[in-house]
């Protein structure tokens, strides 16, 4: 599909129907995986986080809606593209593939249907730099930037050593950063990302930036806790930094979190697949977990979001209607309204989409999920009680805003064209 991304003006572009200023003064753009409101206010209020309370009393602070499912590619892709999935095409972190048959990572540049924001900016002069914590978005986040160095760089900390000129528009990462690469199950994976922000604004002044960590803390820590506080406090210290450099930064996330555990601490699960398998035959239903990615260990992939693949004959609405009874289910939808709903694109959704409630995680089959690397009760998300996230920018709105239902993918409309 060709872009439909053009220069508007001298100091304007558009970019899938959307109109941004140009960067006035370098802007910032940060997910912060799986952050819910709350967490940033604890830190604040138990001392740690005075760049936070600096931006809490004086900057943009809202709450917005992330797009469910509420996972991290879908969302990421919809922070830098101002679209929900259903333009951009990216749904899961995981899906089948339609053309194929076969269960995919849903992270190939091809499945992107869109633009993203960054080759427009490239294309009107400015540098762009895109940092994220996992390599799964880095193809998707990086499509169509001409990579070179000190113009534009898409790089992450998970591989951060292998980075080079050819595939990533920068190289010798870890010496700038000075930092080893970090174990992929840990804090210091999205501590990478802050410290090569911060080097990369010193070194090469991006216009355009975009920072997008891990929820591996998240998923361990409730807000309010001695290791998330620590978390927001390392950020803290970074983001303060990077607001001394002079730039604009906005900050939202991919999705919150929630406890999923009974009062024992046991993940409270739903196993759809050996349900359907009950009902309707071993095998004959099909059920597609959305939040599988490489990294299960946190969440043994367990979230709130399932796609369901019906044997033929099988009528959806009446499937839909028998899983929508089920204790610990929020709704169950045929795909042509559950696309309506959740704006995603019909063509890559199975037959229904079921998500579950606040405290109940989907699954497919008991035995097809290893939940020995859950150290600590599980937390997870995927649906619709994990929507709202943080929407804060260092500088107040230029205006009173218009009433309107705030989304994190208008993060970038936030940065450049509405704050002072």
């Amino acid at each position: 599909m060709s872009p439909d991304s053009i220069n508007a003006s001298r100091d304007a572009v558009t970019v899938n129907g959307r109109h941004y200023r140009l960067p006035r003064r370098p802007t910032v753009v940060v997910c912060v995986d799986g952050s819910q409101p709350g967490y940033i206010e604890a830190a604040v209020a138990a001392g740690r986080a005075p760049w936070f309370a600096k931006v809490l009393a004086n900057g943009t602070s809202l709450v917005a809606d992330c797009v469910v499912p509420s996972f991290t590619n879908p969302n990421n892709l919809s922070i830098v593209t101002g679209r929900p999935p259903a333009v951009h095409g990216i749904c899961g972190n995981y899906f089948l593939d339609p053309e194929t048959g076969h269960e995919v990572m849903m992270n190939d540049p091809r499945f992107l249907r869109v633009e993203t924001l960054f080759p427009a900016f490239q294309r009107a002069g400015c540098r762009v730099a895109v940092v994220t914590a996992k390599d799964k978005l880095r193809g998707l986040l990086g499509k169509g930037l001409t990579l070179a160095p000190g113009k534009a760089c898409s790089f992450s900390s998970e591989r951060s050593d292998q980075a080079t000129l050819a595939e990533n528009g920068i190289e010798d990462v870890n010496a700038l950063v000075g930092r080893p690469v970090p174990d992929v199950y840990s804090a210091a994976l999205s501590e990478f990302v802050f410290a090569a922000g911060v080097k990369l604004m010193e070194r090469d002044a991006p216009e355009i930036m975009y920072l997008s960590t891990t929820d591996y803390i998240q998923h361990k820590h409730a807000p309010g806790t001695p290791v998330a506080d620590d978390f927001y406090a390392m950020m803290d210290g970074y983001l303060a930094r990077l607001d001394a450099l002079g730039c604009t930064i906005v900050l939202t996330a991919d999705h919150g979190m929630n406890d999923k555990h009974d009062a024992a601490g046991r993940p409270d699960v739903l196993y759809l697949q050996d349900l359907l398998d009950g009902w309707l035959g071993i095998g004959n239903a099909r059920v597609i977990l959305p939040i599988t990615d490489p990294y299960v260990v946190h969440h043994g992939a367990l979230g709130s979001f399932a796609v369901v693949y019906l044997p033929t004959g099988a009528t959806a609405g009446e499937w839909a209607a028998k899983i929508r009874s089920l204790p610990g289910i929020e709704t169950a939808l045929p795909k042509a309204e559950a696309a309506a709903r959740f704006e995603l694109p019909v063509d890559r959704l199975g037959d229904l989409v079921v998500v579950s409630t606040e405290h109940k995680v989907l699954g497919t089959s008991a035995s097809r999920h290893d939940l020995s690397g859950l150290t600590e009760p599980l937390r997870s998300h995927g649906g619709i009680s994990e929507q709202k996230v943080p929407l804060l920018c260092n500088r107040p709105l230029a205006g009173p805003p218009a009433p309107r239902q705030w989304r994190n993918f208008d993060a970038f409309d936030l940065g450049l064209n509405l704050v002072a």
